[in-house]
């Protein structure tokens, strides 16, 4: 079983969907967990409630990710309330569903800001507290298959998905010998608030079980934290600059 105990996390974009259910998986792990939200503060509250329930600190903390300056008053609070951070999971993600060509310059650079630098500017302001001699903090963010495949009305979203994944795998080369891994998990199409807008998604959910490789599961927020959850732990020292597909081989085949 995996212990986190002592442990501190950060999840961003922690208070729905994939997120809640990695800030939820890592306090049952042990960690503390610093729950992140922008918008949805009664339900941050919720997963801070269900975190305190088990037992472990926690703090709900508001901070637009996109936003240079809020990441610095977040890493300001984390470093004044908790002194520490050991592992940083990178969620947080907007974009909107529309045609490349319909996609303004503020549209793309929105998206870029809060789904790809989003990262870096979190990676350089948490630097100071990942950074150790002894044992290795962990850095994991969340993509999606869209980095790779072409789906409809998720160019904008999949460009920026894409470059988070080059750019974590650089990060990864100028950090691991200060103690640091940094990974990604790429998610398969899981039922939340936000995939529920993607256009023709009925049809994407009907199709999941048929393409999926692992008989009558579905993929659910739960299994991608549990992936989470590994790459937090030690079981993951080795593994760097990599990205975990976590789709019950629905991407392996046409």
């Amino acid at each position: 079983m995996i212990d986190l105990t002592g442990k501190l996390a950060l999840v961003t974009g922690a208070a729905r969907g994939i997120g809640r259910a990695c800030a939820l998986r890592l306090a049952e792990a042990g960690a503390d967990v610093i729950v992140n939200y922008v918008t949805s503060r009664s339900a941050a509250d919720d997963v801070a409630h269900k975190i305190r329930e088990m037992g472990r600190r926690t703090a709900v903390v508001k901070a637009d990710v996109s936003e240079q300056d809020d990441i610095l008053s977040l890493f300001e609070f984390v470093k004044d309330s908790f002194g520490k951070l050991d592992i940083l999971v990178s969620n947080a993600a907007t974009g909107g569903f529309r045609p490349l060509m319909a996609t303004t310059a503020r549209q793309f650079e929105a998206a870029m800001n809060a789904n790809t630098r989003a990262l870096l500017f979190l990676m350089q302001s948490a630097l100071p507290l990942l950074r150790r001699k002894e044992g290795r903090a962990k850095v994991i963010a969340l993509t999606s298959h869209g980095s790779r495949l072409a789906l409809p009305m998720y160019g904008l979203i999949g460009s920026t998905k894409a470059a988070l994944e080059s750019l974590a795998r650089h990060l990864a080369y100028e950090l691991g010998s200060e103690g640091i891994n940094v990974n990604l998990v790429q998610a398969g199409l899981v039922d939340t608030d936000s995939t529920r807008n993607v256009p023709g998604s009925e049809q994407l959910f009907n199709m999941r079980q048929s393409r999926g490789l692992v008989g009558k599961r579905i993929l659910e927020a739960s299994d991608v934290a549990d992936a989470v959850l590994f790459l937090a732990s030690p079981l993951s020292d080795l593994i760097q600059g990599q990205t975990i597909v976590i789709d019950g081989g629905a991407s392996i085949h046409i």
